[in-house]
């Protein structure tokens, strides 16, 4: 693949946008058909899983999502190999972000076999997972065979795909465009962010084409009212959004501790299946990704009581198939976790006497919010709300609850579902202390001489320290200058001097220095000035008093932690 592109924005890929759109919706359609259909050899429905599985008696439902579980585990088990085997990473974000040459296309397809046994069985995880990553392998497949002759990275077109595909999902092109942007890039550059928003209205347009039309979770009806109680049910919906997401990566990590001992993936999965078909029987409501329950939220179709059960069921369901290495997506399963929690929090200020107008409008801000919570990416979350609802009026709401529960997050140190996001605040963060970190924290120990020191001397502690320079300062320690080696040795062979010349008669004084309480940045920009390896450290301008050295290794060393 050519990576010669001089620019990250360019005709090339923009054209090449539309046909990795289009062909990314048609993969997330397949997919999606191929659930539907061995949902309707196995329940003998259309339906969702939620409802379907009611075909078969509950005590049935166990055994039905831990087979599923079972055949899932036999397919991840062996796509597990190949990556052990052939040290490739399968996950298309990390592609992206490591800028490697492909998806890789075996391991991709196993794990979307053990995502249809998983999902199909109905395993309490999204179906956004696959569906993205089969649209990323599809975009590398086409700049392998289709776009190999232009100067396009193989990872921009998986990016593109990537976008495409979860719009395909959500009918949501910007916030898609966004979401691959906020985590695979960490940035959000314009030059990278325009290919993916044309491939992802590209999906979206041939969705709709072909009779996919309407919004996700269309709520144009209830409009939000900027009230004191609904401002102020809006900002302890944000914070308790961030709890919850917190404990709900909480759990998920703590369910992966567990069945991370046991090492057999087909009893893995079977176990989390299990597990999540039990626990079904307490509300079947919990199965699958969640999508129909959110729409049965929307309408009003719970009760308060049934809500919190839910609530806590949910959470735990979608842990435990997570934890069992199911394979699939967080997305729908955290809009499932906020819209539940919106609708609580506004049931309950509204037993409590406030007056609470659409109950309904705080299930969507809520949606918005855990997915902040969970993902870390508050810019697309409050972008996918917006276009799942058709609803414009829940703008300011949701930027500040998806403001509020990420912050939550991020301030008790959660890590987020995506580990590249850690990388980028990592990054972030070595960045702030590099640009504001001083120079003292970096001072090493240095040789330093009289002026009445011999240049036989100097050249003796040149060769123990292996150094270019020797530093000359005087009886109180105030930095005067510095000798070179060579000059020394120059002289030496033309017989201007003898081993036994002081320093002094070769001494810089001129020579560049750096002062303690100066950023590192300035020393970066020091350094760039001068060809020299280290530089003389002193205290301050006026008293000069020479206190160690600075390396440029040093330097380097601390900018690669964000470069």
């Amino acid at each position: 693949m050519t990576t010669g592109s001089r620019h990250a924005l360019n005709w090339t890929s923009i054209l090449v946008a539309i046909p990795v759109g289009f062909a990314a919706s048609l993969v997330t359609l397949l997919f999606r058909m191929t659930i539907e259909l061995i949902n309707s050899l196995l329940f003998g429905s259309e339906k969702d899983i939620t409802q379907a599985i009611n075909v078969y008696p509950w005590y049935f439902w166990p055994l039905i999502v831990g087979a599923g579980g079972v055949i899932a585990g036999f397919f991840l088990r062996y796509a597990t190999a190949i990556e052990q085997k052939e040290t490739v990473r399968t996950d298309y974000l990390e592609v992206i972000n490591a800028r490697l040459d492909a998806v890789p296309t075996k391991t991709s397809l196993f794990r979307a076999l053990s995502s249809i046994a998983s999902i199909s069985s109905g395993a309490s995880i999204g179906k956004e997972g696959p569906m993205v990553q089969l649209s990323a392998l599809c975009g590398s497949l086409m700049g392998r065979f289709c776009f190999q002759r232009f100067s396009l990275k193989n990872s921009d077109l998986v990016a593109m795909a990537a976008a495409a595909g979860l719009s395909s999902v959500y009918h949501a092109p910007l916030a898609s465009a966004i979401f691959v942007a906020e985590i695979a890039f960490g940035i959000s550059a314009l030059q990278r962010v325009i290919p993916l928003i044309i491939s992802s209205g590209v999906a979206v347009l041939t969705m709709w084409t072909l009779g996919h039309r309407s919004a996700i979770y269309t709520l144009t009806s209830a409009q939000f009212d900027l009230t004191p109680v609904n401002m102020l049910l809006t900002v302890a919906l944000g914070l308790l959004a961030g709890l919850v997401g917190g404990a709900f990566i909480w759990l998920i990590n703590q369910c992966k501790t567990r069945f991370g001992k046991v090492k057999n993936l087909p009893l893995r999965l079977g176990l989390g299946g299990l597990l999540v078909g039990i626990l079904a029987t307490g509300s079947s409501n919990i199965l699958g990704n969640g999508y129909e329950v959110i729409v049965a939220i929307m309408a009003g179709g719970l009760m308060l009581k049934g809500l919190l059960i839910l609530l806590v069921l949910k959470m735990v369901a979608t842990a435990v198939s997570v934890g069992s290495n199911a394979v699939g997506g967080l997305f729908t399963p955290s809009l499932l976790i906020g819209a539940i929690l919106g609708v609580l929090l506004a049931s309950l200020a509204t037993l409590a006497g406030l007056p609470v107008s659409h109950a309904v409008i705080f299930a969507a801000i809520g949606m918005g919010a855990v997915l902040a919570s969970v993902s870390q990416a508050p810019l697309m979350a409050m972008l996918m709300v917006l276009e799942m609802t058709l609803n414009s009026s829940l703008l300011f709401p949701t930027m500040i609850a998806c403001v509020l529960a990420t912050m939550t997050a991020y301030r008790l140190q959660l890590a987020s579902t995506y580990p590249l996001i850690k990388n980028h605040f990592s990054r972030s963060d070595a960045k702030f202390e590099f640009d504001n970190g001083i120079i003292s924290q970096f001072i090493v120990s240095g040789a330093a001489l009289r002026p009445d020191d011999s240049v036989g001397k100097a050249l003796a502690v040149s060769s123990l320290k292996r150094e270019r320079f020797v530093y000359v300062v005087n009886d109180e320690g105030q930095f005067l200058g510095a000798t070179s080696i060579h000059d020394i040795s120059r002289k030496v062979l033309d017989k201007e001097i003898t081993l036994n010349s002081p320093v002094s008669c070769v001494m810089d004084a001129a020579f560049p220095t750096i002062f303690e309480n100066q950023t590192i940045t300035e020393g970066w920009e020091a350094f760039a000035r001068v060809t020299l390896e280290r530089l003389p450290v002193l205290n301050n301008p006026q008293e000069r008093k020479y206190l160690g050295a600075l390396t440029k290794t040093s330097l380097i060393q601390k900018a690669k932690a964000f470069l």
